[in-house]
């Protein structure tokens, strides 16, 4: 396991006082270590789990070749250019089981979707196409193509070969997937824990009174919301005052039970709090200020869970979520992310850098957020040397293109602006100012926030 200073020797360039967004995701991927453990869980319970080994397909989908629709199934080689082709119907095929019969020269067979093709036939032609009298069916020049309308056997999966691979987060359509193969169960990677607090005497929580110069924390709620979104299990440890001796427990507490440990505070530059002291005291943590807006500081690293680690204090129990945990034995880490304390920028951290690095500890393949582009309708101001995160509304224009703009004010602390947003636009850290009609990137929420 590398070191915070190990990490940073392999960056060129690497400036914790003027760190740039890439260098960001580039320290955590080399930082975070996805989880080893692994389980098999059932398919109803596999959703947003992450695959730990291939799926191999034990059967062909379909398992026959078979017809895409009702209609009249034939042999091509009767077909003529330019002329129609009458044809005797000599019986009906239905899903399920195979026809028994045989279909001579001059002869078709009536087949319902996903009914098995006799080997003999290689074509249907659809219901509406053609002319029925009796038992003799007419099919009109040039109506279908040799091939037309059969589904072959194997043309999705064959059997023995990947059907799903390593590291693939499991949507709705990849459960049905494993399920058409007929697999109850999965193998995939545990679930992340991860530890989560706020910080700060100023930080109310939901049922205390107001009082001057105190906030309710909302930052609990919204890194609950985003991690509960990636199926992590959450530990939430509500909030933890400047107490030397609380925030100690909190994190040690965390440490033994967590995978990652996110806190929003005390991680601001020259902040005279006891947060920054205490991760430097227990554990391997580098403080950064990043070129970026908003959101400039942040706190990375793991914190250890020495093996002689004490017993937590009298009182401190009621920082838990689960009263009475002990310690674990032996040394363990967790990863650390310390986010700034507004609002936003902790939600902006939170998808820019730690989404990505939580889908690497979760042992997700792609962890990068994809982007789209659209057209800003507005001019955007942006000064080069720092990338921006401004919020904002994707939507389409009156000639279908994909435009989006600004939800206005973009204060740190303005919340309400991210419930708006559909998406954040992405100025990268070399951008300038922005043109209406200029393309720009979009990291869209969904799924996300």
């Amino acid at each position: 396991m590398k070191t915070i200073d190990q990490i940073a020797a392999e960056l060129q360039g690497y400036d914790p006082q003027s760190l740039s967004a890439d260098r960001v995701n580039d320290f955590l991927a080399r930082l975070v270590e996805p989880v080893a453990e692994r389980e098999s869980v059932n398919v109803l319970d596999a959703l947003d789990r992450v695959l730990a080994e291939d799926v191999i397909s034990p059967i062909s989908v379909p398992p026959h070749d078979n017809s895409a629709m009702d209609g009249f199934a034939f042999d091509s080689r009767q077909l003529a250019p330019g002329k129609d082709l009458t044809l005797r119907v000599v019986g009906t095929a239905f899903a399920g089981k195979a026809w028994q019969g045989t279909v001579g020269t001059g002869e078709c067979l009536k087949i319902m979707t996903g009914a098995i093709m006799p080997p003999a036939l290689d074509t249907v032609i659809p219901l509406e196409f053609v002319q029925l009298q009796g038992d003799a069916v007419t099919l009109p020049a040039n109506a279908v193509q040799p091939g037309d309308n059969r589904r072959l056997l194997g043309e999705d999966l064959m059997a023995g070969q990947p059907a799903l691979g390593k590291g693939q987060k499991l949507g709705p359509a990849a459960l049905g997937l494993i399920a058409s193969l007929g697999l109850p169960s999965v193998k995939v990677y545990r679930r992340i824990r991860v530890a989560y607090f706020s910080t700060g005497d100023e930080i109310l929580s939901l049922g205390d009174e107001p009082r001057e110069g105190a906030v309710f924390d909302s930052n609990r709620y919204t890194v609950f919301g985003m991690l509960t979104r990636m199926g992590a299990e959450v530990i939430d440890m509500g909030v933890v005052g400047d107490d030397p001796v609380l925030l100690e427990a909190a994190f040690r507490d965390a440490a033994s039970r967590a995978d990652a440990i996110i806190t929003s505070g005390g991680v601001s530059m020259g902040e005279a709090d006891h947060t920054k002291a205490m991760m430097k005291k227990l554990g391997d943590v580098a403080f950064w200020r990043i070129a970026m807006r908003p959101g400039r500081p942040m706190a990375v690293g793991r914190i250890v869970m020495p093996t002689d680690a004490p017993q937590l204090p009298a009182g401190a129990g009621s920082l838990l979520q689960q009263p009475g945990t002990r310690l674990a034995e032996g040394d363990k880490s967790a990863v650390l992310f310390g986010l700034p304390g507004n609002p936003v920028a902790v939600m902006v951290t939170f998808l820019a850098f730690v989404r990505p690095a939580l889908l690497r500890l979760m042992g997700c393949s792609a962890s990068e957020p994809v982007m789209l582009k659209a057209n800003s309708v507005e001019p955007l101001r942006k000064k080069p040397g720092r990338t921006e995160y401004q919020r904002g509304i994707v939507f389409r224009s009156a000639e279908g293109a994909l435009q989006v703009r600004t939800t206005g004010n973009q204060g740190s602390g303005v919340l309400s602006s991210m419930v708006q947003a559909n998406g954040l636009i992405v100025l990268h850290h070399h951008q300038g100012n922005v043109a209406v009609g200029d393309p720009v990137d979009v990291m869209m929420f969904e799924g996300a926030v």
